[in-house]
């Protein structure tokens, strides 16, 4: 057997880079799930499994166990190309730039218009089959409404998710809406059929949408798109207690600042059905 000395002269030396990595592999899920987090950037915001390999230094199998549960978790969604963030990072923090921008631009006239109104407002965007809360102003009633910044509900069971989906293509909200969805109250429109028939009555309102205790007894919703060029990336809303509350009143204030909000996200395209 070869002393020490001789034995390690024996092997072939490993480069500064190898050896730095294998000095640094962090031991603790957190460690190795940050690296993979870290390893996206705006120049390559998809990446291989080879690609996370690469950047991260991490065991192959390693990295594909840790991606297996970080999909699961939805820290991180498998497209066609790899893989790329998903939307936990939104739910916690609203760090993506385009919800950023809408947040920053929309969250004035909404914090002003529930000081005006007396009532609970809501910002949010769609994902799916569900709404994503980007801002929420009240006084203490607002603790009393199960929602918060980065929370997610229904969209059919909200007066948010149906102004929003009213302004997709009607086969595109069908096709998303296409099975029976889960009622949150008795009134909660569940049907698809139903549901149709409701988004319908919403585009002649001008995108305006309520929500009449379907997602929280006792509390109603009314809510308004912002929209450019017809498309609606958001959506902001009034909730309060549902017993004497003035849906139309309250459906022309909404929809005067949700067009507000609009000409301020698209000065230049902004157009109004």
């Amino acid at each position: 057997m070869l002393p020490p000395a001789e034995a390690r002269h024996t092997h072939k030396p490993m480069r500064a880079k190898e050896s730095h990595a294998a000095a640094e592999v962090p031991v603790s899920m957190i460690e190795r799930m940050t690296l993979i987090l870290d390893a996206f950037d705006a120049s390559t915001p998809t990446l291989t499994l080879l690609g996370l390999v690469e950047r991260t230094g991490l065991p192959r199998s390693t990295v594909h166990r840790i991606l297996d549960q970080m999909i699961k978790l939805r820290w991180l969604a498998h497209t066609s190309g790899g893989y790329r963030l998903g939307m936990r990072a939104l739910e916690l923090g609203g760090l993506t730039a385009d919800h950023n921008e809408i947040r920053d631009a929309v969250s004035p006239l909404l914090h002003e218009l529930s000081q005006r109104t007396g009532m609970v407002g809501h910002l949010a965007v769609l994902d799916g089959r569900d709404v994503v809360y980007l801002d929420k102003a009240g006084g203490r009633f607002a603790a009393s409404l199960p929602t918060r910044l980065g929370g997610r509900m229904p969209a059919h069971a909200t007066a948010l998710g149906k102004a929003m989906l009213a302004c997709l293509e009607p086969n595109i909200a069908e096709a998303a809406l296409r099975t029976r969805l889960p009622k949150l109250t008795p009134r909660t429109i569940s049907e698809p059929e139903a549901l149709g028939r409701e988004l319908q009555q919403i585009r002649l309102r001008q995108g305006v949408a309520i929500d009449r205790e379907e997602a929280v007894a006792g509390i109603a919703c009314v809510a308004a798109p912002l929209r450019g060029r017809g498309t609606a990336p958001a959506a902001l809303s009034l909730s309060g207690r549902a017993d004497g509350m003035s849906y139309d009143r309250l459906a022309r204030v909404v929809l005067e600042v949700a067009h507000e909000a609009g000409r301020t996200l698209f000065p230049r395209r902004a157009h109004w059905r």
